[in-house]
């Protein structure tokens, strides 16, 4: 993984670009870079996959091609494989090569061949063109802007503030050119609200469970092709818990990273589960009184979010993989997308088949811009790749196919998940039920006491050149009882919150955040240690 920036065209200012690529420094180790007339390409690379041949930029055989590239496409072996055959000589192990020589021999229709998490930029070096391509679902991220004479490209929008030009995002699942006018024409090559629709529906409850076992535990598996230590953010959840679980087995050289209050939920069942695979396990004890102003605004400079929930977890999440940088861990899985994917939230379960769906499509186009940028950024932020097992596209396109009644049974979402690995979890983990990270961590109402000043610390960083802070779409959608066509006009018609909607959610905050000060004046404090009690 790493941080890519390009400045294409006649007017390229290397003073520009050199602040450029000094925002992506915490993205990787080494700054590698490439300066010609009209092109300044550089990478602030991760050393992950063959580290030390894989330098970029990367130019093909030729010269023709360049290629700044973020990410991990797992297939690379298989691909490296194929294109062996076909005559491509190769000069080193990495999956940066296999990208580049896939362009060369099957030009844009590579894109359908990569599985992975990645975004990249190839510049034609004789013409100035740019093809610029990013991944299914957003998990890297890929920007452009537009000053006169000069197209820049970066992995954050932090990297094209220096610009100082609007900013537009690259949407997951699209590709395209940039030609020499800078006109930007992208188009989709994977459609995530069609994708399944010709592949019939599974219904038989065992069937679909052999799946969604065997999808997952893929998924996995190429997660873990590195000799390096690999780390799994653990909330002591179903999801965390299962990458947990695989990677003991198939990676024994892991750690487990674990935040939360002193006696929260989450520190207990993580440290149980952690215990009896005897996983390393590294806790993040954080009391709500231990966030302040600075490191709001730190989550917010790191994050670029745009949503206020958003932001209070990513004020969670940094704690986390600043650890992992100080244990050396640089790559580690996470649990991200299981709850959009099969089933985790009420509001599926409070509409028809008809509306669920939509409502189901509509939160996997956005966690690019949600779930997905916080885990990007909040950890390529301390040097970390994350990994996102859950939303690899098969698992993706299998949970399209399984209906609402598999996904929630019996009370309990997720429901096909916990039956596709009931031999596998214990029992105290299958039957928890869901509880958001920064919810049961205790934290999330000490970060809800700053929201107020959320829209002017991200105009400060000057992310509003993509787009300013707004309200909460699942609050938007929860008034307007899970109707998506009104939300999203409720949403336009009024983008944020009014000071007196900030003024109640302040009292709110203030209420709970007033509350534990005054039990810990009136009780004993608890010895160091006292753990929160587990269900059974």
């Amino acid at each position: 993984m790493c941080g890519i920036a390009l400045s294409v065209g006649p007017e390229a200012d290397p003073a520009i670009f050199r602040r450029m690529l000094a925002a992506l420094v915490p993205r990787g180790e080494v700054t590698e870079t490439r300066s010609e007339s009209g092109l300044l390409a550089g990478t602030r690379r991760l050393r992950v996959v063959d580290r030390d041949r894989a330098v970029q930029p990367w130019l093909s055989a030729d010269e023709r091609w360049l290629l700044c590239y973020n990410g991990e496409v797992f297939n690379h072996h298989e691909l490296r494989a194929e294109l062996t055959a076909l005559g491509h000589r190769f000069t080193s192990a990495s999956d940066t090569e296999v990208v580049l020589a896939a362009f060369e021999r099957w030009g844009e229709e590579m894109v359908t061949r990569l599985r992975g998490e990645y975004a990249f930029a190839v510049v034609e070096r004789a013409t100035g063109r740019v093809y610029l391509v990013r991944d299914p679902l957003g998990v890297k991220p890929l920007y452009w802007s537009r000053t006169p004479g000069c197209l820049h490209v970066a992995s954050e929008v932090k990297a094209l503030v220096p610009a100082r030009a609007p900013v537009t995002e690259v949407p997951p699942g699209h590709h395209g050119w940039v030609d020499g006018d800078h006109r930007v024409r992208l188009r989709p090559y994977v459609d995530l609200l069609s994708l399944a629709a010709d592949l019939p529906p599974v219904t038989d409850p065992d069937e679909a469970a052999l799946l969604v076992r065997d999808t997952l535990t893929d998924s996995i598996r190429v997660r873990l092709d590195t000799d390096l230590t690999v780390g799994v953010v653990l909330s002591g959840g179903l999801d965390s818990s299962l990458a947990l679980l695989h990677t003991a087995q198939a990676h024994p050289d892991c750690v487990a990273v674990t935040v939360g209050a002193p006696g929260s939920p989450d520190l207990a069942y993580a440290r149980r589960l952690a215990k009896e695979l005897g996983v390393p396990h590294e806790v993040v004890e954080l009391r709500p009184r231990d966030i302040r102003l600075a490191d709001v605004r730190e989550a917010i400079r790191i994050s670029e979010l745009t949503e206020y929930g958003d932001i209070i977890n990513a004020v969670v999440s940094v704690p986390i993989f600043r650890r992992l940088r100080e244990l050396g861990v640089k790559v580690v899985l996470t649990g991200d997308g299981s709850d959009e994917l099969f089933g985790g939230y009420p509001m599926y379960h409070e509409v028809g088949p008809a509306a669920s769906r939509r409502l189901f499509l509509h939160k996997i186009r956005n966690l690019c811009r949600t779930e997905l940028q916080r885990v990007d950024r909040t950890s390529m932020g301390f040097g970390v790749e994350a990994r996102v097992p859950f939303l690899d596209l098969a698992l993706v396109e299998l949970a399209m196919r399984l209906p609402l009644d598999l996904k929630m049974r019996d009370g309990q979402e997720k429901w096909i998940v916990r039956r596709a690995f009931a031999d596998l979890l214990p029992d105290y983990i299958r039957r928890r039920p869901k509880n958001p990270m920064s919810y049961s961590s205790g934290l999330h109402e000490r970060a809800r006491l700053y929201k107020p000043l959320f829209a002017r610390l991200h105009r400060s960083f000057g992310y509003d050149l993509l787009e300013p802070v707004r309200r909460d779409f699942d609050s938007v959608l929860t008034r307007c009882g899970n109707d998506l066509d009104a939300a999203i006009a409720a949403g336009r018609t009024r983008p944020d919150y009014t000071m007196l909607e900030h003024a109640r959610d302040l009292v709110g905050a203030a209420r709970w955040n007033a509350t534990p000060m005054v039990r810990r004046l009136v009780t004993p404090r608890r010895t160091r240690g006292d753990e929160a009690p587990l269900p059974g």
